[in-house]
């Protein structure tokens, strides 16, 4: 079975060694480079990669994914396509090849996109960007995704347990042309909803309040828009939106109806939470955070987020289980808060205040 990892990159020096000691279980590296001026080109060649050079104008990310694609020889079984941030864990080939079956056409695999401060991991999810050689295209200008253009159906879609990329990104890198492209790709294809909603996203990144709203209101109201985790990700916009604007009455009015959404979700309960407790409901803190954490299971989309699944609910919880005076629920929950997150000082401050408390209300108790 021929493997070949295949990617686009301009001025990415600093990953080369790492990337390609990541990627070395691979048959063959093929790379198209677009513009370095750093020396990336050479350092990869250096360590036995095959890369072209072209300039891909005007830039979006589809035609230079689809470029790098036609590059990879003919003859190669699966294809996988990575960026030079990105790292497999040693033993990935030896996973997929015994997870890839006769026919089918794409696998999927665990990612981290974001690491925390303290190592741990953040944003998980499910990737898919290795498929076989031939009927696979990528299409948007940016946030591109692999579509099926071969005769007939795809073949089955394989889950490679085990398999896992992580993401490593430099912080300092813009994302300026994010914004340009995203507008291109609804303008080209303006009955896309999930366009819609990453362009309404964008707009939140960059704090343009009106727009976000205004666009994320038509992600809604597409009749395409069905996915209800992506439409809870949609309301949940919309109320961080309203709540920058200042209106907290309309940013609550969306996480219910965010948590009505898809109530399998973590997210929009963490985020009611929050809110309730910035407006000092505390009843409706505890309700919210409690509810969040029955909710164990973390889903496999992009929609997952990491600060649902960290000491965000634990701590809501605990703060709201303190202003109620139910100090044994709100030390239980502190404690789990730590246990998330054990270097926060505030978090570890928090637990020694409770337990002091409890021990000064047990003993008066006595």
């Amino acid at each position: 079975m021929k493997i070949v990892v295949y990617a686009i990159c301009k001025d990415e020096a600093q990953f080369v060694e790492r990337w390609t000691a990541s990627m070395s279980e691979a048959d063959e590296i093929v790379v198209l480079d677009t513009g370095s001026a750093d020396g990336t080109p050479d350092l990869l060649r250096a360590r036995g990669v095959t890369v072209y050079r072209e300039v891909i104008s005007p830039w979006r990310f589809d035609a230079a994914r689809n470029r790098s694609l036609d590059l990879v020889p003919e003859d190669a079984d699966i294809c996988v396509c990575t960026d030079l941030d990105e790292v497999f864990r040693p033993g990935w080939r030896a996973l997929l090849e015994a997870a890839w079956t006769p026919g089918c056409s794409q696998a999927t695999y665990r990612y981290t996109w974001s690491f925390r401060p303290d190592g741990s991991e953040g944003h998980v999810f499910w990737y898919e960007k290795i498929h076989c050689r031939h009927g696979f295209r990528w299409n948007h200008p940016v946030h591109e995704v692999l579509q099926w253009v071969g005769p007939g159906a795809p073949g089955p879609k394989i889950r490679v347990e085990g398999m896992q990329l992580d993401h490593h990104p430099d912080p300092e890198k813009s994302r300026a042309q994010y914004l340009p492209l995203l507008e291109l790709s609804v303008r080209e294809a303006p009955e896309d909803d999930r366009n819609m909603h990453y362009l309404g996203r964008e707009y939140l990144f960059r704090q343009d309040w009106d727009r976000c709203i205004a666009t994320l209101e038509r992600h809604l109201a597409m009749p395409s828009a069905r996915w209800a985790d992506e439409r809870c990700a949609s309301m949940r916009f919309l109320a961080r939106a309203w709540r920058a604007k200042g209106r907290d009455d309309l940013a609550l009015g969306w996480l219910l109806r965010a948590a009505a959404e898809a109530p399998h979700l973590r997210e929009p309960f963490v985020e009611l939470a929050r809110l309730l407790y910035d407006t000092g409901d505390w009843p409706g803190t505890v309700w919210a955070a409690r509810r969040a954490l029955s909710i164990a299971r973390r889903p496999e989309t992009y929609i997952c987020e990491a600060f649902a699944w960290g000491s965000l609910p634990h701590d809501l919880l605990a703060m709201g289980c303190y202003h109620l005076g139910l100090l044994p629920q709100a030390l239980e929950a502190a404690r789990q808060a730590l246990e998330q997150e054990p270097g926060s000082e505030r978090l570890r401050d928090n637990v020694a205040i409770l337990e002091h408390l409890a021990k000064e209300q047990g003993g008066a108790q006595a």
